[in-house]
């Protein structure tokens, strides 16, 4: 049997920790660089764009509702930075808590939708997820510090502002997020322990 070795080809370098890669209908990828606070997009060409200065540690990103990306923003990490290498530790000094933004890609705007829940700040979010109505799921693993750390949660809300809710607490440093085909089903991966929970849905939220 012969074997197919897919082709790989780097089209950039020098984004500081990207991660939730978004593809746009022109051919560019939007994503969020971690350490350097930003929503980027990258040009088929390789070339590097700043959509937005977001601050904090900006760390997943998804198209929602009207074409604005919602962005998942944990705060912010302190980074040891090695040759070739970007390695995020602990929660920085200047930290002010989690956010979830809204940013405009065409212009660069953007605002706070959910910074709390139920008098509670938001510690860290993660990863994000949109159902069929529009809603959102997110985890939020928290922060770690010198000599302890927070337990995490996910979350369920509304793209508008108008509603959040905590869906699942405690959980250990939830990551990822997503949802089955049928909308059944939601999965939420845990960091430190490399499982993978899978929860039941009556419905959205």
């Amino acid at each position: 049997m012969a074997t197919v070795t897919p082709a790989f080809k780097q089209i950039t370098s020098g984004l500081r920790f990207p991660e939730g890669p978004i593809a746009m209908p022109d051919g560019s990828v939007i994503l969020v660089e971690i350490e350097r606070g930003t929503l980027s997009r990258v040009t088929p060409d390789g070339k590097i764009h700043v959509v937005a200065k977001l601050g904090g540690g900006p760390n997943g990103a998804a198209m929602g509702p009207r074409g604005k990306i919602y962005v998942t923003n944990n705060g912010g990490f302190k980074w040891v930075e090695r040759p070739g290498k970007l390695f995020p530790t602990t929660q920085p000094d200047d930290y002010a808590g989690g956010l979830i933004q809204v940013v405009d890609p065409d212009t660069g705007k953007f605002e706070t939708l959910y910074d709390s829940c139920d008098g509670r700040k938001l510690c860290g979010p993660n990863d994000l997820v949109f159902d069929a109505t529009g809603g959102f799921w997110f985890s939020d693993p928290g922060k770690r510090r010198e000599r302890d750390m927070d337990q995490g949660a996910v979350y369920y809300a509304k793209a508008d502002g108008s509603m959040i809710r905590e869906a699942v607490f405690p959980i250990e440093r939830p990551n990822g997020v997503g949802l089955s085909p049928d909308e059944r089903t939601l999965y939420v991966v845990e960091t430190t322990t490399a499982r993978c929970w899978s929860f039941k849905l009556s419905g959205p939220g």
